[in-house]
């Protein structure tokens, strides 16, 4: 567990050198300096509170969602950009046998990597979250506590998207074929299997149609009802009322990352 540690630290220390840590960290500070900027117009303020009538916290939690959503949709966008070369660096000849040539196993090593790039992630998306959420539960005197928890359901999906990329990496020695794997489910895959599943699947009438969509459906991440539904009902205080996405997302997580510490621990370098 030390030497996991260690790795993640060293992860987060070579994010720093490479200016990702702090390139994330300007970024949010900007967007929560922006998103004050706009609810402190006196306007802006006197149309929402009209518009939510008798239904202010409903109004307000919507609110954040409606300014979150797509600020978190380019985080993500931008996590997966910036971390698609972490695995290539490492397996870099100089680099990798520095690693192996230290007391640490191949399983510790990968996965304090991993770790350590969720760590970036987390850190940059609890600051603009946090942030995010002090202005507005300043601004309206409103302090829904559950919005907080957005923090946990972002930072999971890109969990998700990072365990494509690593074993990506580790395959292929290059950050390209992972990051457009990990954006094609993230964009396409995920929507669009929903979709089929929840709104087009009334319209299919064979048994064997339906049973190769809930195959595929559940074969792949939920990332499309993670960052929809169930971010919305815990920013809205319900808690998460289905857990069907998070369970195989997760399964496919650890399936994943898994087979990424197989291939690495047999891997010559």
């Amino acid at each position: 567990m030390k030497n996991i540690l260690t790795i993640t630290w060293y992860s987060l220390r070579e994010a720093m050198a490479r200016k990702v840590f702090i390139s994330f960290f300007i970024i949010s500070l900007l967007t929560i300096f922006f998103v004050a900027f706009i609810i402190s117009m006196p306007n802006f303020v006197k149309a929402f509170v009209v518009g939510a009538g008798n239904n202010f916290l409903e109004s307000f939690t919507a609110l954040e969602i409606m300014f979150i959503s797509p600020i978190s949709l380019i985080g993500i966008l931008m996590s997966v950009f910036s971390s698609a070369s972490f695995i290539p660096v490492m397996l870099e000849k100089g680099n990798i046998d520095l690693l192996l040539s230290k007391p640490i196993s191949r399983e510790q090593l990968l996965i304090g990597k991993y770790l350590g790039g969720i760590a970036v992630v987390l850190i940059n998306i609890a600051l603009l979250i946090i942030g995010v959420w002090l202005v507005f539960s300043i601004k309206f005197s409103v302090w829904n506590f559950g919005f907080l928890l957005t923090i946990f359901t972002i930072t999971f999906t890109f969990a998700i998207l990072y365990s494509i990329i690593v074993l990506f990496g580790i395959l292929t020695k290059s950050s390209a074929p992972g990051m457009m794997i990990a954006y094609l489910i993230f964009l396409i895959v995920s929507p669009v299997l929903y979709s089929v599943k929840y709104k087009l699947g009334v319209l299919i009438q064979s048994s064997l149609v339906k049973g190769i969509v809930d195959f595929v459906y559940y074969l792949f991440p939920k990332t499309s009802e993670l960052m929809g539904k169930t971010t919305y009902d815990l920013a809205t205080g319900g808690g998460i009322t289905n857990y069907q996405p998070v369970l195989t997302s997760l399964g496919f997580l650890i399936l994943t990352l898994g087979i990424a510490v197989a291939i690495f621990r047999k891997k010559d370098f």
